[in-house]
């Protein structure tokens, strides 16, 4: 199909649906990581704070894989790129089952984060190829929902499991997503040739824009706040708030639905202002931090806050891709999976922060502090992010 044409109804239902299963994927061994942090820690014998570390390991993957994998990808069409990203995807979580030991399970956790940037990177531009430009935002909005379905339903169905039958089911079901995923993408994305000049040098030109390094970075530190707290969001709710640990699988689901609401609005933000969308969000991420590490000691409070902490960080990660596509446009590929590199980067830095905080005996309410931090030198970068476009007329959309 030519790039020129566009998918419209049950066709481009279907495409969108394939693509963001895929996200649900990786969602769910993603996310459900914190849910089953105890589970985890208890069956390899390590503390909560060195799964944290595990949750590391996996972001790093992302951050190593997205620019490798998508460069390496540059000739290959989009839809056998996702393909096999996809089956790399699946067989990585399904080693994880059966690793043997804390050291094997961060190197198996290294490796399922390896195709995430870089199938998000480019099933976000394959759908946007999709739509016309002015529903652009909302094509990547609508691959990135599989992330906000993976926690309203993915993740709490998969940490209940994982509380009944042993942790390392998780993996399992992720394996199966993935395989799943690889049959929709096969049956309803429609083929698309490789970009007219791909290369592997074109893909890498992106990483000498400054501004795309500088969009990095306001992903990087404004997201970080976001991590620091969601990262040790199942000891806080259960030490700190009183919540069962029976009862962590529903309120995650709190924050999924957040997530669903804040992609939504989020993409339809990117299409209004792309600087905009971005300096809400983390606006309203700073309050959402300082009012979560103020009030967590109370139930109903809280329960409010994850809902909320959903929202607002789906809120800001379409105006986070769409700037970076928009800040290196002969090398959109990598730039898009760029986006899950900074996001990756923004988890490993929100991990090991709060993880240092709680070591030091502030307890689990701080991070959300050093979160609001994170969140406010997110905006400023913003503002200069956005006053460097106008400086060297990038056109962000």
């Amino acid at each position: 199909m030519s790039t020129s044409k566009y998918l419209e109804g049950r066709a481009l239902f279907w495409a969108v649906i394939a693509l963001a299963m895929g996200g649900v994927g990786i969602g769910v061994t993603e996310f459900s990581i914190m849910g089953l942090l105890q589970e985890g820690a208890a069956d390899l014998g390590v503390e909560n704070s060195a799964m944290g570390l595990m949750i590391s390991a996996y972001a790093i993957g992302v951050v190593i894989g997205a620019p490798l994998l998508t460069a390496l990808a540059a000739k290959i069409p989009r839809k056998r790129a996702v393909q096999y990203l996809m089956v790399f995807f699946a067989i990585a979580n399904l080693s994880s089952a059966f690793a043997p030991d804390y050291g094997s399970m961060i190197l198996t956790r290294f490796l399922s984060g390896l195709p995430h940037g870089a199938y998000f990177g480019l099933a976000g531009v394959l759908a946007g190829s999709l739509v016309p430009a002015t529903m652009r935002g909302r094509a990547i909005a609508w691959v990135m929902l599989g992330l906000s379905v993976a926690n309203v339903a993915g993740v709490p169905l998969v940490t209940r499991l994982g509380q009944s039958l042993g942790w390392r089911s998780m993996f399992i079901v992720v394996g199966v997503i993935g395989l799943l995923t690889l049959v929709m993408i096969t049956f309803f994305v429609p083929w698309h040739k490789a970009a007219e000049g791909a290369s592997m040098r074109r893909e890498l030109s992106a990483l000498r824009s400054g501004s795309v390094w500088l969009a990095m970075l306001t992903g990087i530190v404004g997201f970080g706040g976001f991590f620091a707290v969601y990262s040790y969001i199942s000891p806080t709710l259960t030490d700190v708030t009183g919540v069962d640990i029976n009862l962590v699988p529903l309120v995650l689901a709190l924050y999924g639905i957040g997530m669903v609401v804040g992609s939504l609005i989020g993409g339809r933000l990117a299409d209004w202002s792309v600087f905009g969308a971005i300096k809400l969000a983390t606006s309203i991420m700073i309050v959402v931090m300082l009012t979560f590490g103020l009030i967590s000691e109370w139930f109903i409070p809280t329960l409010i806050m994850v809902f909320v902490m959903g929202a607002t960080g789906s809120l800001l990660i379409p105006g986070l891709q769409t700037l970076l596509m928009d800040s290196a446009p002969h090398a959109q590929s990598l730039a898009a999976s760029l986006n899950h590199s900074a996001l990756n980067v923004a988890n490993a830095l929100g991990a090991a922060l709060g993880a240092a905080v709680i070591t030091m005996g502030f307890g689990y309410q701080a991070p959300a502090f050093v979160g609001a931090l994170l969140a406010a030198l997110g905006l400023i970068l913003a503002l200069l992010a956005q006053w460097n476009a106008k400086r060297t007329g990038l056109q962000i959309g």
